[in-house]
């Protein structure tokens, strides 16, 4: 029996076995495929499209408006939504225009024929969970591009979504392959 031929095997093998958990740790920490489910965010993603997330950016980095995050609601489902309303900010919808801190903002995003109802940001936090009257530290107010059907923060069940709930942000779509890209 010669000895060089199994401990050039084990070697082999231990390098099979380390690439194995690199792999594995990437997909635990870093990075995961996620699939689009439903149609909240039309025209942006559509159902079936799969994107590639960063679970970990959004805690070296703060969030950005209009990012595109996948999130956990309390019982536990995952929904993909972009983030229109940051800590420290008061949000409103009225008469087709988002106002940030009483300021319209434009949503390049949305397709023409969007119709957004209009809320005020009290309809999303009562003054008693909200007594600033603004987004509290660490929460989000976030909704779907595809308003007439989605649920979101203007759902009282999910409302303004804490950053623990947050899995990660979307980087970019690598299903279909014809669609293969960034996500904006």
């Amino acid at each position: 029996m010669d000895f060089r031929e199994i401990t050039e095997f084990f070697r082999d093998f231990m390098g099979y076995i380390i690439a194995f958990v690199i792999i594995v740790l990437i997909f635990t920490f870093v990075v995961a495929f996620h699939p689009v489910a439903g149609n909240s965010m039309i025209p942006t993603l559509s159902e079936g499209d799969v994107v590639l997330v960063s679970k970990f950016s959004h805690k070296l980095f703060s969030l950005k408006r209009n990012e595109i995050i996948i999130l956990k609601s309390s019982n536990e489902k995952t929904y993909i939504k972009r983030i229109i309303g940051l800590p420290g900010e008061k949000v409103d919808y009225i008469n087709g225009v988002l106002y940030i801190n009483d300021k319209g903002y434009n949503e390049p995003f949305l397709a023409d024929d969007v119709i957004t109802n209009n809320f005020l940001f009290e309809d999303i936090c009562p003054i008693e969970d909200c007594p600033d009257g603004v987004i509290p530290d660490d929460m989000y107010l976030v909704l779907g591009d595809n308003r007439m059907d989605s649920y979101d923060s203007r759902d009282s069940e999910l409302g303004l979504v804490p950053i623990s709930n947050i899995v990660g942000s979307v980087i970019m779509r690598i299903w279909p392959v014809n669609k293969i890209g960034l996500v904006d």
